[in-house]
């Protein structure tokens, strides 16, 4: 069977040599060509000459095109034109002068972290943008919810005027800060830190430099940590409440959940063994894998110590389950109360021969203990060389700068300087604490007992109603609008009995107690009027 051709095809296909006519023409050429060719020579012949047919034809009309362009544009320009004609591009025919109909896609991450509406996260940016100054904003927001320590800071300011400038010490030349620097922390800031822990946490204590990983800040160390011992999915067992920022360095980015292990107030939130087993039982009953221990001592938010005891329960615990135990004792230096303080360091120091050290890890830094929050440094102190080994890697994210680690190292090789400031600092902290706990409990709302760390649990369960986290917001949407303060509720740190609340008592001085209690005053009387 022949097919007969259309002269007005033809003559429409040469007079616009376009590619999808071209396509057409050959095709037009191919197909009875096919048709002949599987008639006798088979299957594979009828499919390879078409092609080869095909793809000499689209070459010819490619060399014809190319030709016709070049002499065109042979041709000089008209006398009366400008401009020469701008190419267009195939693109811009497919914009759209109305836009995009619908927003362009983002991660799961960061849908997850933009719409997360924790109180502690809400408090901090209301506060941040209506701070309270005693001349320039009377009336602004106090903020209580950020663990600052602003009480020695003017020994710190003392020492940097004297002695941060840098003078003739090599180490803060342009050649110690300018040049790619270690970026798991110098040599000479690794030996000051060691000494600094040991230290605070105990003469007896020896911390090796070996097992050191600096970061910027213990943020990026908690998090390194989770990125190490867990893969997305698997669980740490945290004792509540806990540091609202948990979530935040545990589970946004490594994708590692937490699972509270609720504490009570009857046993003033101390971590039982019990409740541990417990949690650890129902999580592999659903299934979840878990990794890890996390806990923090001295505690936050409650300030209570973990004893040498429960440390040793810990670690027997860690061991029989296969699991890390991650130690938080950034405030360990921050003390004030009667409990004695004992790190999990001299734990292992005592009894090296009977405890497999590589599963325990310790987060230090200097943003609580030596009030220097906006320099960042942190410490990942751990004795397993892979864990260290992959956290040196990833600390490329978060390492500290140059001229941080050289001021740093000398602010704590001056060992007068550092002894003095513990001992003020330690003062001053005993004094607004006990001033203001005992200014709470003229307004009738009582504190949890502590030790350490910069905070206040206090118990306003009392002004609460209905008696429920719904309960619990509200009087904490109170003390933001009325008395223009801001404190954490105890629901951002996952504690199971509502109407608890963190106050930050280190970020006001004992002439601002009034001011604070006075406010405070306002929402206590505007609750029992309404009770």
């Amino acid at each position: 069977m022949t097919r007969t051709r259309n002269p007005d095809s033809e003559s429409e296909s040469e007079s616009k040599p376009s590619s999808s006519s071209s396509s057409s023409t050959g095709m037009k050429l191919i197909v009875p060509l096919q048709g002949v060719v599987q008639g006798r020579g088979g299957i594979l012949l009828g499919s390879l000459i078409p092609c080869a047919l095909f793809y000499f034809l689209q070459l010819y009309l490619k060399k014809r095109r190319r030709s016709n362009h070049n002499n065109h544009s042979s041709n000089p320009p008209s006398p009366s034109s400008s401009f020469p004609e701008l190419p267009r591009t195939p693109s811009r025919s497919n914009l759209s002068s109305r836009g995009s109909i619908t927003r362009a896609r983002l991660s799961r991450l960061a849908s997850t972290i933009s719409d997360d509406d924790s109180a502690y996260y809400v408090g901090l940016n209301r506060a941040s943008r209506d701070p309270y100054h005693k001349f320039s904003n009377p009336d602004g927001i106090i903020q209580l919810g950020l663990s600052d320590n602003t009480l020695s800071l003017d020994l710190i300011g003392d020492w940097m005027q004297k002695w941060g400038s840098g003078g003739g010490d090599d180490d803060l030349s342009i050649n110690g800060i300018a040049t790619y620097q270690a970026f798991d922390g110098v040599d000479e800031l690794k030996l000051a830190m060691a000494d600094f822990m040991r230290q605070v946490m105990g003469r007896s204590v020896h911390f090796d430099t070996s097992n050191m990983v600096l970061t910027a800040g213990a943020t990026p160390a908690i998090e390194i940590l989770s990125f190490c011992l867990a893969d997305p999915g698997n669980a740490f067992l945290v004792p509540t409440p806990y540091y609202p920022g948990f979530d935040r360095d545990v589970r946004w980015r490594p994708g590692v959940d937490l699972i509270p292990v609720h504490c009570r107030s009857a046993d003033n939130f101390n971590l039982s063994m019990t409740a541990l087993e417990q949690a650890y039982a129902q999580a592999r009953k659903r299934g979840v894998k878990v990794r890890g221990i996390l806990v923090s001592n001295p505690s936050n938010p409650v300030g209570n110590m973990l004893t040498q005891d429960m440390l040793y329960n810990l670690i027997d615990f860690a061991e029989d389950k296969n699991i890390h135990l991650i130690v938080d004792e950034v405030f360990a230096g921050s003390r004030y109360g009667s409990e004695k303080f004992v790190s999990v360091a001299e734990i292992l120091d005592s009894d090296s021969e009977y405890i497999d050290n590589r599963r325990i890890h310790i987060i230090y830094g200097l943003s609580k203990d030596l009030a220097l929050a906006g320099f960042r440094v942190g410490v990942i102190y751990s004795f397993d060389r892979n864990v260290l080994a992959a956290a040196r890697k990833l600390c490329r994210f978060s390492s500290i700068s140059a001229p941080t680690q050289r001021l740093v190292t000398s602010m704590l090789s001056d060992k007068r300087f550092i002894q003095d400031y513990f001992e003020t600092n330690r003062n001053r902290m005993r004094q607004v604490h006990d001033e203001f706990v005992d200014a709470l409990s003229k307004l009738g709302i009582k504190c949890a007992k502590s030790s350490g760390g910069m905070f206040c649990w206090a118990d306003m369960s009392g002004l609460i109603k209905p008696y429920s986290e719904k309960g619990e917001l509200e009087l904490w949407e109170k003390f933001m609008s009325i008395a223009k303060i801001n404190i954490t509720p105890g629901s951002a740190c996952h504690c199971i009995e509502p109407g608890w609340f963190r106050i930050c008592f280190t970020t006001m001085s004992l002439e601002e107690i009034p001011l604070v209690i006075e406010r405070i005053r306002r929402v206590v009387e505007v609750c029992k009027s309404s009770s």
